[in-house]
């Protein structure tokens, strides 16, 4: 029977940075994954360079049922003291756009520091290892009791605490899964219906077919979705794919967009486009389409024109000799396009998933949840940063405050050797 103070399901950003803080601080920790590398989400993200956190990040970056849950754990372990541990270990970074840091050499830098801070803790690390089952004991009145039994291929394991940092349903080929959210309801907690989130759109192949040929165009926009309060919008760039829409744009859209509701992009953000349409009338003869093409990739306003009712008047005439009327109608298509799309790429190319373990029945300060002993952080739980480093900075921020929960519980104590 092997016994420690902490067993830690998941060798993530979470799970790694959790074991590292409280294995330093006495506690002995067992982390079990089934895969048999650690951190692959890691390796992969920001083109192998991972962008591990954002230097602005706050609260207000983050969606859930509750908002406000994640402020405490934000706070206490910030993007400062994420960088100020890679600073340590000797790791370069830069800033590459609002806010986001990535490596300068490789994500690996990133997985190197965190199984140093493991090996500095005396964490035990047990891949691949694939759990079978989790049962709570009988006997939880006292903390230095060991709470949990956890069967897994290497044999059975008690522990006086279970931290489940498995992440979510994204990115499947790299062996997520749906524990997390099963071992929540196994004891009886709530789970928000995971979805795709940071997730390419999807369009029918109908009335996307004008635009299927626009594949591989990039344009910064305006983008939102929702009405009145609830009403959300950003200002990124928009990728056309053959199926739909993606690039930064559309992929922090997606978290919240709801399904058959439209989608509102102005294609031409940086300009008033009624009034810039109204002088060049005034002042050019040059043809509508190449004034517009000072705004928009010229394959853009080709598309878009051929789609028009008066598609023969808006190539052949000069702006001058187009009515005032024919240049609202077109300014406004192109300032508030709407557009509903028929759905997403899915968690095969979401880079995260929104909802997971409802935080109501968890704690915002130590991310223990209502069944004692028991502690979800990282992916797993209904937090979902924006695009740009923040899941990474709620990885680290949920597990620092989990690690000092369970330090402050789970004072080590003698056993007899």
């Amino acid at each position: 029977m092997h016994i420690y103070d902490v067993v830690i399901v998941g060798a993530g950003a979470a799970g790694l940075f959790c074991a590292g803080v409280a294995g330093q601080h006495g506690l002995t920790v067992l982390v079990l994954d089934h895969s048999e590398k650690v951190a692959e989400k890691i390796r992969i993200s920001g083109g192998g360079r991972c962008n591990f956190t954002n230097q602005d990040c706050t609260a207000a970056n983050f969606l859930s049922n509750n908002p406000n849950f994640c402020r405490s754990a934000l706070t206490r372990f910030t993007a400062l003291d994420f960088t100020a541990l890679l600073q340590r270990h000797g790791v370069a970074f830069h800033e590459k756009h609002k806010g986001q840091l990535f490596c300068d050499h490789s994500a690996e830098d990133i997985i190197r520091v965190l199984l140093a801070e493991c090996a500095a803790g005396h964490v035990t690390r047990w891949q691949p290892c694939s759990v079978k089952s989790i049962q709570s004991g009988s006997d939880t009145a006292s903390v230095d009791a060991c709470r949990y039994e956890i069967v897994c291929d290497r044999g059975t394991v008690r522990a006086r605490a279970v931290v489940i940092a498995t992440g979510g349903l994204s990115i499947p080929k790299i062996g997520a899964s749906d524990f997390g959210y099963r071992v929540a309801r196994q004891f009886g907690l709530r789970v928000e219906e995971p979805r795709p989130a940071l997730v390419p759109l999807t369009f029918d192949n109908a009335s996307w077919a004008p635009f299927a040929q626009l594949a591989g165009l990039s344009v910064p926009v305006q983008i939102e979705c929702g009405e009145r309060r609830s009403k959300i919008s950003f200002l990124e760039d928009l990728l056309f794919t053959h199926r739909g829409l993606s690039g930064p744009a559309v992929l922090q859209i997606s978290s919240y967009w709801n399904a058959d509701k439209p989608l509102r992009i102005n294609l031409a953000p940086e300009v008033e486009l009624p009034h810039y349409l109204a002088q060049a009338k005034v002042h050019s003869r040059k043809l509508l389409a190449n004034e517009l093409a000072k705004l928009l990739p010229s394959r853009l306003v080709d598309t878009w024109i051929e789609r028009d009712n008066n598609a023969g008047v808006l190539r052949q005439r000069p702006i001058n000799e187009v009515s005032d009327k024919t240049l609202a109608a077109l300014a406004a298509q192109l300032a508030g396009w709407e557009l509903t799309p028929s759905g997403t790429e899915g968690f095969n190319k979401a880079e995260v998933t929104a909802g997971g373990v409802d935080t109501r029945d968890l704690s915002s300060q130590t991310m223990e949840s209502a069944q004692a002993g028991l502690y979800f952080i990282g992916e797993v739980v209904d937090v979902t940063g924006w695009l740009g480093g923040h899941n990474f900075q709620w990885a680290w921020s949920s597990a620092f405050a989990c690690a000092q929960g369970l330090v402050s519980k789970l004072v080590p104590v003698e056993r007899p050797t």
